[in-house]
Parts: structure tokens; sequence; C-alpha cells
């Protein structure tokens, strides 16, 4: 795959995972981020392959057969727009609630097997420790969230944490997006969003905020690119290996 240059950097595809790939989609000099948003799961957290398989679970117990492949493509949604997309609405509708509370369940039996992506928690306290303001915005609820934050243990450095119980809409909707700019106290145009899937671009880019997105969560960097995303990095890791020539911060 070509990956063209960037500010005059050529870019070439990695031969390790701590070196970086980057796409940049726009024309213009960005404004320099005073904050950056980070999704969680898949971004952060090494965590979608063990909410795959807590909903496959979860829908073989109510006996509704769903791919693992359709699941995983899903994954980023919120918990309802998910079973809306895997069910339908109206089979969503009648087992819903049983479904999010066996795949909760099942999610938090795996909770040992949480763990941060290399370098991700290095990269928020980096980017803290250089006066961008760090809020995280993920759809989990309360448990999942109390799991999260205690494998991620960064809270002595975000400026705030943005949960599905603080929204009424989820990813692709921009409302989290614009619920986290509220904990950052931050414009649209300052602000980038770092994801994983498809759904944290579309929400992102409806809030007037541009992404940046890794691969760590399973998605390819084609469809983050034609979602519009302006930059693909492996995972944390890279991002942080690239920082001082990244659209985060310069």
């Amino acid at each position: 795959m070509y990956f063209p240059p960037v500010r005059g950097i050529p870019i070439t595809p990695p031969s390790t995972h701590a070196e970086h790939r980057e796409t940049r989609t726009d024309l213009e000099e960005p404004a320099i981020a005073t904050a950056v948003l980070f999704d969680v799961d898949g971004t952060l957290v090494d965590s979608n392959y063990l909410h795959v398989h807590a909903w496959r679970r979860a829908f073989h117990e109510l006996d509704r057969d769903v791919d693992s492949w359709r699941v995983h493509r899903a994954i980023g949604k919120g918990s309802g727009k998910l079973l809306s997309t895997l069910l339908g609405d109206e089979d969503a509708g009648r087992i819903g609630d049983e479904a999010k509370e066996l795949h909760s369940r099942f999610y938090l039996e795996t909770a040992g097997l949480l763990r941060p992506f290399d370098r991700a928690p290095e990269l928020v306290r980096t980017l803290a420790g250089r006066g961008v303001r760090v809020v995280l915005a993920t759809s989990a609820g309360p448990d999942e969230l109390d799991a999260l934050r205690k494998v991620l243990d960064l809270d002595d450095v975000v400026a705030g944490i943005v949960s599905g119980d603080d929204v009424e809409a989820t990813k692709p909707d921009p409302e989290p997006v614009f619920a986290a700019l509220d904990k950052a106290g931050s414009a649209p145009e300052e602000t980038i969003f770092v994801g994983d899937a498809v759904w944290d671009v579309h929400a992102a880019t409806k809030a007037g905020v541009r992404t940046v997105s890794v691969l760590s969560g399973g998605v390819g960097a084609a469809e983050l690119t034609d979602a519009g995303a302006v930059a693909i990095y492996d995972d944390a890791a890279a991002i942080l290996a690239g920082l001082d020539e990244s659209v985060l911060i310069s």
C-alpha cells in the first residue's frame, strides 16, 4: 500500500508496530490542537475482541445466530445501535435489555484479559504533560467503565471522561463528541479525536472535529480514510513515536 508524503516527510509502510503510517486528506495546515479526545475500546485498551466474544455469547444464549465478523463490524456503536444493526429494530426492541445485560456479564468475566495497548497510557500522559487537555469518550456503562479506568490508570491526568450514561445518543451520533468538547472546553477546530472505528470518524466529523485513526481495533486503513480520517497509525505506540510530526500537536 502506498502512503503519500506528509509535509515533505516520506511515509512508507512500517516494518514494526512501533513505526507509523500517516495519510493526510486535508490540504490546509490545521490549527494546533488544544485538546485530544480519545475513544477507549480498541484505541487505548485491547478490548474489541472481548466485546465480540461477549456479544456472540449473549446472542447464543438468546438463540440468535449472528456471525462474529458482523458483530466486529458493529463494534464502536452504542449497544442500542449495535443491536438494531445486527438484529433489526423489532427484535432488538424485544430482547435488547436482556442482550445488554448478558453482554456486560460475559464481558466483565473476561476483564482480567484487558490491557492497555503498548505505550497508550504514556501517549496520554505525554500529551497532558505538554498542556493538551485530554478527554476520554466511551460508550461503556458504569461497570465496564470502572474496569477500563482501572486498566488505564489515567484519572490523574485526563480533563474528563464521557461515558454511555452521560449521553442519550451514542456514536455514530455526534452527541458524545459534543459532550467531550464541553469537558475539554475546546472548540472543534482546535480539537483532535483519536479512534479506531468508522463510527468514531462519522461522529467526530459531524461535530466538526478532525479524526486520527488507529488500526488496533481491526478496521482497515482504506475504510477509515474513506470515512474521513485525516491520519492513520497502527496504534497508540506509533502515534507516540511520531508525535512531534503529527497533527495532534503540530
